[in-house]
């Protein structure tokens, strides 16, 4: 369940937000998008912690922006943060929704119950879960 502070999540890219096809970008996930739409919307940072680099890290970024998701930092900590080799590059973050967990990736909907400890629920004129109440 969700606490009344914001939370600051790192999530990874291929094979989370969507199917691994590094170097390309692969399908999105299935309700990848709506569940880090409400965590959003809901006050929480979201943090793009990925592999990628340079050409290929601009066009995750630009592909979550198309989809709804402008990230509050990628691969860093805070916007403003400039990475300095002495440093860790790990990320600070109350909670890392990646797909290479012990167990393997549990999908975005039971992510979303995990953490809004509640069903998204079916929209039965739209056919599709609404993560959106």
């Amino acid at each position: 369940m969700i606490p009344n502070n914001p939370l600051i999540i790192a999530v990874d890219f291929d094979g989370t937000i969507v199917a691994d096809a590094y170097p390309k970008i692969g399908k999105p996930i299935l309700f990848a998008f709506d569940t880090l739409k409400k965590l959003q919307s809901e006050g929480h940072r979201l943090i793009l912690w990925t592999y990628r680099s340079e050409e290929k890290l601009e066009e995750a970024v630009l592909f979550c922006k198309k989809n709804g998701i402008d990230f509050y930092a990628v691969n860093k900590n805070f916007p403003e943060e400039n990475y300095d080799e002495k440093d860790s590059r790990k990320i600070h973050a109350d909670l890392f929704i990646d797909d290479r967990n012990i167990g393997g990736f549990l999908g975005w909907s039971e992510i979303y119950k995990l953490i809004f400890n509640s069903e998204p629920t079916y929209n039965t004129k739209k056919g599709f879960f609404s993560f959106f109440k």
